[in-house]
């Protein structure tokens, strides 16, 4: 078997971008795969290792419940890649702006940074490789330690940052494309946020150690920002939004500021 599919999920619908999924993952010209569909858990990380004690695959590639594939050769791809650059251990795709998407996930994918990016056109090194759809060997992932299962959030700079602590690089590749697609409406996506806030500031409370930085631009970055910083640089953020009018965007961060709020003065002690 050359390659194991893993998707987490947590009811195997997600409005219906589940089905489309499964549906484009049929359509594959690649054939020499499995996908293992973990539903339920509510830990992305143990979801994913859950797959990854299952897979035969020597490759394994992760998809979230929302990734589209638009290219029937995108396992193809990826697979040519890991063959050809052993020292590639993340191999991401590009995720872009899908044209017939409504128009609300058209300007979040647009407005919100790492949201959607200008595909690149050769192998760059980049922290823009992510969980709805990247590649690694599967006896890598389990040697670096796979997903980390106590943080909710915060999963892919962990994982990220593992594989370049071993030495392997983490890439975007070129031609190869997907759209990781927010909720669609405005209510949703802000609901999101104001989690992905909440989740944050738990993690930042109680695994301060595991908090990695995530660039919007592909290339070198500092990995760890002091929390000081990282709270005083956010009002530019928030005003950055308002100047490239970028509503959305701008919206969002304040939902996630309250989700953070709301979790670090009043914590639950579970997010």
């Amino acid at each position: 078997m050359t390659l194991s599919v893993v998707i987490p999920t947590s009811d195997a619908h997600r409005g219906g971008y589940f089905r489309d999924l499964v549906v484009q993952i049929g359509r594959q010209d690649f054939r020499d795969f499995e996908v293992i569909v973990v539903r339920g858990d509510p830990r992305q990380g143990r979801a994913i290792n859950v797959g990854a004690e299952l897979a035969r695959g020597k490759y394994l590639l992760t998809l979230d419940d929302d990734t589209a594939l638009p290219d029937p050769a995108t396992f193809r791809k990826l697979v040519g890649i890991m063959e050809s650059y052993p020292d590639i251990g993340m191999a991401g795709g590009n995720n872009v702006v899908p044209g017939e998407a409504p128009a609300l996930v058209r300007w979040a994918m647009r407005q919100i940074p790492r949201r959607s990016w200008e595909p690149v056109r050769e192998i760059t090194d980049s922290d823009l490789a992510e969980h709805p759809c990247v590649m690694m060997r599967t006896a890598e992932f389990k040697a670096v330690g796979g997903e980390n299962e106590l943080v909710p959030r915060g999963l892919d700079p962990y994982l990220r940052q593992a594989f370049r602590e071993a030495g392997r690089r983490v890439v975007v590749v070129p031609n190869v494309i997907y759209h990781h697609l927010p909720p669609d409406s405005l209510g949703g996506l802000l609901r999101q946020f104001f989690r992905n806030g909440r989740q944050a500031a738990f993690v930042n409370r109680h695994y301060p150690e595991w908090v990695i930085e995530t660039p919007s631009a592909h290339g070198p970055f500092r990995p760890r920002v002091p929390f000081p910083l990282r709270v005083l640089r956010f009002p530019v953020r928030l005003l950055g939004a308002l100047l490239t009018g970028k509503p959305v965007w701008f919206f969002c961060e304040m939902a996630y500021a309250l989700g953070f709020a709301r979790e670090w003065v009043s914590p639950t002690g579970n997010a």
